[in-house]
């Protein structure tokens, strides 16, 4: 008797409901094409820079869903290095970060090029180079070879939330999915990054790492969708911010003893529909980036300050204080505050109310926005 909707007769011939799925569709479409309306009039750099910010959320996120802390400096780090894109927030980053960036990169920069195991082995070794998952040595760049159930909760108090497919099926079970998600039948929509996310994890073919590599392969498919390498928006982001509801709703349509997936289709459009909308943090960012060295262009700045200015108006780091300016230049206060008041009298930032001892300066990008660096980090 069928217990996962993998052991439904009718798997993995997926169906919904074409009404409710359509209008969701239609919603996520309309919203992408008025983001992508926004990017046309921010230009290829800029374009460039919001895409490599998506792509390091997107990484970031990935991992933290898993329980998984990057460094998000060496990630941001490498993707610009990886691009060809200036950063003044360099920093050398661990064999471990360059192998999960390659992977995301593989995925949607080579978008077109068909997703195939040796492909999937690659992405697997990415994630685990040492063949270790935490304490315990898995099998790496090949399927798993055991059976294997999701579970949560303490030793002996374990809730079973998932079993997978029998390892003897796993290699079959690819090769359907496979042929499916490269088919030229398969139509490169959303939908197609929704279906594949879900049947992925569903096979489960690996030891580890399932869940990273589902969502590359819904970036990819995403990639495919908009038919570029360049991603505007983080759905592992979005995820990551309903994490909860994400794992419930796996849970409940792969218990399912029918092969309808509807509820999960739905779940995706609408994160995906929330991932567009937050996207617009970051573009608003880069255009007031591109506004401010557009409107202090006649202005005379220090390598320092130039370099300092630009990771503010990346978002990167916290308050704009003296401290903090000192802290992140490794340099003096006084130093520090020669630089800041330097920059106040050339109308560059301006001081706001507070004690003196901590007054924090914003950042005239233009006549009518003030960028208030916030509090990202901790200031001791």
């Amino acid at each position: 008797m069928a217990t996962y909707i993998h052991q439904s007769e009718q798997w993995p011939h997926f169906t919904w409901d074409k009404e409710l799925v359509v209008d969701k569709l239609a919603t996520v479409n309309k919203a992408s094409g008025f983001l992508m309306g926004r990017l046309n009039a921010i230009g290829f750099d800029a374009q460039m820079s919001a895409s490599a910010e998506m792509l390091s959320n997107d990484i970031i996120n990935s991992s933290e869903i898993e329980g998984i802390s990057l460094n998000v400096k060496q990630v941001r780090s490498s993707i610009a290095r990886k691009l060809g894109i200036p950063s003044d927030a360099d920093e050398p980053s661990s064999h471990y970060v360059e192998g999960i960036v390659e992977m995301m990169l593989d995925a949607v920069s080579h978008y077109r090029q068909p997703l195939t195991h040796e492909r999937l082995f690659g992405w697997h070794n990415c994630l685990f180079p040492s063949g270790m998952s935490g304490y315990s040595r898995i099998d790496v760049a090949q399927y798993r070879k055991g059976e294997m159930k999701v579970m949560s909760g303490n030793y002996g108090r374990e809730k079973v939330h998932y079993e997978t497919v029998p390892a003897q099926d796993v290699p079959k079970e690819m090769d359907i999915f496979l042929d499916w998600f490269n088919s030229d039948s398969t139509a490169p929509t959303y939908l197609k990054s929704a279906i594949a996310h879900f049947w992925f994890v569903c096979i489960h073919p690996f030891d580890d790492g399932n869940g990273r590599i589902g969502r590359a392969i819904a970036d990819m498919a995403l990639s495919q969708a908009d038919d570029s390498a360049m991603r505007f928006f983080s759905m592992s982001r979005q995820i990551n911010k309903d994490k909860r509801s994400y794992y419930n709703v796996l849970e409940r349509v792969s218990r399912q003893t029918d092969v309808d997936i509807t509820e999960w289709l739905i779940w995706y459009l609408d994160c995906m529909a929330r991932a567009i909308h937050a996207s617009d943090e970051v573009l608003s960012r880069i255009l007031q980036k591109a506004a401010f060295w557009q409107n202090h262009a006649h202005v005379a700045f220090t390598e320092r300050q130039n370099k300092v200015l630009n990771i503010y108006l990346d978002g990167y780091i916290g308050k704009l204080t003296v401290k903090n300016w000192a802290k992140h230049c490794k340099v003096s206060a006084d130093t520090a505050s020669r630089d800041i008041k330097d920059l106040v009298s050339k109308g560059v930032l301006e001081p706001q109310q507070g004690r003196m001892r901590d007054v924090f300066y914003g950042i005239r990008c233009d006549d009518e926005t003030l960028l208030i660096p916030g509090p990202q980090e901790d200031e001791d």
